[in-house]
């Protein structure tokens, strides 16, 4: 699939709330403890909100303290791409859905064992579906 998930600008609009394509195709950030994920303990899969991918495990969810839904690590390496991003004066790992291109948040290497890692992520980026 493309990028973009073959889809224009106006489709994507039709199809997500004005904050999840602000979010997800904009490149935007929900603010900090708003989202509705940020604090979950539901069991359950992470999906991409546009494509319906399954990103990420509750499993691997954790408490970061941030205000973002934060994860250690990927179900998959594969289904989730990466790019720097230098918007807002600072150099970033920017995180993306590999199938549809959905921006998800950030990368940062601050985070618990075993990977060290922290994918900062939007909760607007996400579906859960519970277990």
């Amino acid at each position: 699939m493309s990028s973009d998930g073959g889809k224009t600008d106006a489709d994507w609009a039709k199809e997500l709330t004005p904050e999840q394509f602000n979010i997800t195709r904009r490149k935007g950030t929900e603010r900090a403890f708003t989202g509705v994920y940020w604090d979950t303990k539901t069991p359950g899969t992470y999906r991409c909100v546009c494509c319906g991918e399954p990103l990420f495990s509750s499993d691997t969810k954790f408490d970061s303290g941030t205000g973002w839904p934060s994860f250690f690590a990927p179900l998959d390496e594969s289904r989730v791409a990466k790019d720097v991003d230098t918007s807002h004066g600072m150099r970033r790992v920017e995180v993306h859905c590999a199938r549809c291109g959905c921006h998800l948040g950030h990368l940062f290497e601050d985070g618990p064992k075993p990977t060290g890692l922290r994918y900062c992520l939007n909760s607007a980026s996400l579906k859960l579906e519970p277990r």
